[in-house]
């Protein structure tokens, strides 16, 4: 009975109330053959808009099955081309207000006395305050079906060839529509002809959810979902949409079990490979857009497929089980390809359902409660906004022109700031795109419309490309208005929406750095005994992890989201491996907790303290001490779901930084860890092979090996002295060159400053040196300052130069986190003390060898009066040089006196 009644009155409001809403009547003739009962679907653009036009007469037009929410002051809209400049400039063709929520409405539309047909191509839903288009249709001859904008040439009159036609544009009617919930709706159209039926999902869901419908088995009664053939449908991270065949062999997540089948919610090609995808595939995408908070999907799958395996037959004549879910979806990572459903979070369900049966209890648009989509951009004083052009792929209020503002690489995003914090714009965008903040929804000089608008920053000046770009600098105020507007100056609708709001992270902390891959901002304050954290994502997440340390594996984590209830949790956790299972609670003394979502941009802060309450324990927190003074590891990931117990496979992240970023604490600044440069290693080995081998060498033969007959250790001294000085300066010339500029503030470039000094003055050194004194003469007291000095500087410049050596590799580890930084010292440290101990070896040999010349000496009776080899150092220099003095006397003494 209520369903008869409820038909009784849908005929009623159908063909009655169209009569009661200023039909054109007899005296319109209908002399436009061309547009003569052309009819099309409305493209719907905003505010849910759908419905179906048809021409009528030369004065009137019928609109059927119409839907559309409520603007502010809505009419009908005439403009001879669809594009931009053309739909702006256009007029208002019926003194009809559509200033209601329309509920699959029909009525009849007359337009102005001075209006006709052949001055319109395109009729729009205009919204006049906003200058958007809520939807349209394009005008087209009904003889050759084309959308040509140009003017339609006038036919004869009383052309009798009128035939009917229907133009579809953008495919969001069907001719069923069954609601499943409050906020989920299915379209079908069953196309029996063809063995294929058109499907529309439409949700009011976020864009990181699916949609998914389908049949189930029908051997399967008591559990629908197993063995059921769906479709799985959303968007992808570009706004992209998808639709893909499914199968369903239990109630999981898509997994692969040990032998590598998957099992679960998992799309036929999973279960076949990916060189089956044409035979496994049965659905086609056709179509797909968000709108005001809604997603849409149309799709098309046969009614009978080739794959009999996971896809299973629709009966068009039968009543048929099918199924239904909406929940969140797990983008694609390392180990699936593929937008993968995770748990429904309860809305889903499964009926009865015949699609041969017409059926329509949709009354009305969905309406969402949030219906802002664009990207969310966060400004603060410390990190410049980019402001840049780009195509316009989902500019929020059309119509709009091709090009429009990009800021941070996001279209036309929703910019949040806050009073009393600066906010300094990079601007990049071409000479002729000048930008300004302004009271005007629309922008482009509200002057040249006539209307007054509120310049807050920027202006016709404020214009710059990337290789000269122009810096505005705008500090709102606690008069600036909660909402505002970036624009260009000559172009209207380029931007989007300023938020303005009252204090912020920036207010809150000291310091700020953008970490790596430009998607965390983390923020802190540091402390006499702890330090305040914030950090905050720029894409949207259901979870937001930071973690301490150099990779996911061996770091400190803390995870912060909302739960199903709303509430927020910042959760620590320490990662020893790379399972889920390896991921262990921890129980740190966090105070200040804090989590929030906005939009799916997920902020948590913290107050830890720099050493743990509990150091000496064994606990693993107990061990996550911060210093202050050196440079923190920070690395952050993202995800679909997270939970606070039981964590999976499905809580693996689906976006994560690159490599960890060094933060400095107490500098307040921030910088990437980056891999080693090739430079940089040359730089390493050239300094080994000078201090480590050349220069050794050097001194190592001045000091062992003057025995040797000629000047061969004078020799082999210089050679190798000379060669370890040009390869050091050669290396440290590459250093500076690589990161461009010398800076001493590591201990590595201090210690490697001293060495190379000191190796630099033992040239200028050498070529000081006094005389040498002849045979048997005493050195000189400059001869003798020379050679201590000589000596002296030597020695020091090797010991400095191996300190260097040290603090090098050290440094190596800290910046760039090389592996087994560990075993290149402890091959260094094993290098060196080779090297003493062979030192300490020939030193021996040497004291052995003067301790034998200097008893062979007793036996001498004639000798020559070459120079012994000394140490310059030796305290028995001076005996030794009046023992020779001795000896040629004695010489003299024993020569005969008659020849």
């Amino acid at each position: 009975m209520a369903r008869a009644s409820l038909l009784f009155l849908g005929f009623l409001f159908h063909w009655i109330l169209p009569c009661c809403y200023s039909d054109s009547g007899p005296n319109c003739p209908k002399t436009n053959t061309s547009l003569l009962n052309f009819e099309s679907e409305f493209v719907m653009l905003q505010h849910q808009l759908r419905g179906v036009f048809e021409l009528i007469d030369d004065c009137s037009f019928r609109v059927s099955e119409f839907d559309m929410l409520q603007g502010s002051d809505v009419r009908w809209w005439g403009a001879i081309r669809d594009d931009f400049t053309n739909l702006t400039t256009g007029f208002v063709i019926s003194d009809m207000n559509l200033n209601k929520t329309y509920k699959n409405d029909s009525f009849v539309v007359s337009l102005m006395s001075n209006v006709t047909w052949d001055k319109i191509r395109v009729v729009a839903v205009w919204d006049m305050p906003t200058a958007s288009d809520f939807g349209h249709v394009v005008l087209s001859n009904s003889r050759n079906g084309s959308e040509d904008s140009a003017p339609l040439p006038s036919p004869a009159a009383g052309d009798g060839e009128n035939s009917n036609f229907r133009v579809y544009e953008l495919p969001t009617m069907f001719e069923n529509c069954k609601v499943l919930s409050e906020n989920y709706r299915v379209r079908w159209t069953l196309k029996v002809e063809e063995g294929v039926i058109d499907i529309g999902l439409e949700a009011v869901t976020g864009n990181q959810n699916y949609m998914a419908f389908g049949w189930a088995d029908l051997n399967s009664s008591s559990k629908p979902m197993v063995g059921a053939d769906v479709t799985v449908t959303g968007f992808k991270e570009d706004g992209m949409p998808f639709a893909d065949d499914f199968y369903i062999t239990k109630y999981s997540e898509c997994v692969k079990d040990e032998d590598g089948k998957a099992q679960g919610v998992c799309p036929d090609m999973m279960y076949e490979g990916s060189d089956a995808a044409g035979s496994v595939n049965n659905t086609r995408l056709v179509y797909g857009h968000r709108k005001d908070g809604v997603s849409f999907i149309r799709y098309q799958r046969s009614l009978k497929s080739d794959d009999k395996k996971y896809d299973l037959p629709v009966n068009h004549m039968d009543n048929m089980t099918v199924i239904w879910a909406m929940g969140l979806m797990k983008p694609p990572d390392s180990l699936h390809h593929y937008y993968l459903p995770q748990n429904h979070g309860g809305t889903y369900g499964h009926l009865m359902l015949n699609v041969s049966e017409h059926v329509n209890n949709c009354l009305g648009p969905l309406d969402a409660e949030d219906k802002e989509d664009q990207d969310l951009v966060t400004a603060d004083g410390n990190e410049p906004l980019v402001v840049t052009t780009g195509p316009a792929l989902h500019y929020p209020n059309p119509p709009n022109p091709s090009k429009v503002i990009y800021i941070n690489k996001k279209e036309a995003p929703v910019l949040r700031i806050e009073r009393g914090v600066p906010v300094k714009f990079s601007i990049q965008a071409g000479h002729d795109v000048a930008i300004y903040v302004t009271s005007d929804l629309l922008g482009g000089n509200a002057t040249l419309r006539n209307m007054s608008e509120t310049v807050y920053a920027g202006g016709a000046q404020a214009e710059g490309v990337q290789a000269s770009p122009t810096e505005l600098v705008w500090v709102p105020d606690r008069n600036t208005p909660d909402q505002v507007y970036y624009h260009s100056v000559f172009t209207q609708k380029m931007g989007w929406k300023v938020q303005v709001v009252d204090g912020g992270l920036s207010d809150m902390y000291t310091n700020s750095v953008v970490l790596g891959d430009q998607q965390v901002k983390l923020f802190w304050t540091l402390s006499d005994n702890s330090t305040s954290f914030a950090a905050r994502g720029e894409k949207k997440s259901s979870y937001l992890a930071i973690g301490f340390g150099s990779a996911m594996v061996n770091s400190f984590a803390y995870v912060g989201w909302v739960d199903d209830d709303g509430k927020g949790h910042v959760n620590t956790y320490w990662i020893d491996g790379r399972e889920a299972s390896r991921i262990h609670p921890t129980s740190e003394s966090l105070t200040y907790v804090r989590c929030k979502s906005e939009n799916g941009i997920i902020t948590l802060e913290f107050t830890r303290p720099l050493n743990p309450s509990c150091s000496g324990d064994k606990r693993p927190e107990c061990k996550n001490i911060i210093d202050p003074t050196t440079p923190l590891k920070v690395i952050w990931a993202m995800g679909a779901r997270w939970s606070e117990d039981h964590l999976s496979e499905r809580n693996m992240h689906s976006a994560a930084s690159s490599r960890p970023v060094r933060v400095f604490l107490m500098r307040g600044s921030a910088e990437a860890e980056e891999d080693l440069r090739p430079v940089l290693a040359v730089h390493g080995f050239m300094m080994f092979l000078a201090w480590g081998i050349l220069l050794p060498g050097g001194i190592l033969a001045a000091r062992y090996l003057k025995h040797v007959k000629g000047d061969g250790w004078y020799q082999l001294h210089v050679y190798l002295q000379y060669s370890g000085l040009v390869i050091v300066l050669l290396g440290f010339l590459f250093a500076v060159a690589e990161l461009q500029g010398l800076h001493f503030d590591s201990v590595h470039v201090k210690f490697g400053m001293a060495a190379i000094s000191l190796a630099v003055v033992q040239p200028v050194n050498a070529y000081m040196r006094p005389k040498k004194p002849a045979s048997g003469e005493a050195a000189s007291s400059k001869r003798l300052i020379w050679e201590y000095i000589h000596v002296i500087t030597g020695r020091c410049a090797i010991v400095i130069g191996i300190a260097a050596l040290i603090s090098g590799m050290k440094h190596l580890g800290d910046r760039y986190g090389v592996e087994n930084i560990h075993g290149l010292n402890w091959a260094l440290i094993s290098w060196f003390l080779i090297g003493a101990l062979t030192v300490i070896y020939l030193e021996y040999r040497e004291k052995m060898r003067r301790r034998d010349r200097v008893f062979g000496r007793s036996n001498w009776v004639l000798g020559n009066s070459e120079e012994e080899d000394i140490d310059l150092l030796s305290p028995s220099r001076t005996f030794s040089g009046k023992e020779s003095s001795s000896s040629e006397r004695m010489e003299v003494q024993l020569e005969p006196l008659t020849r």
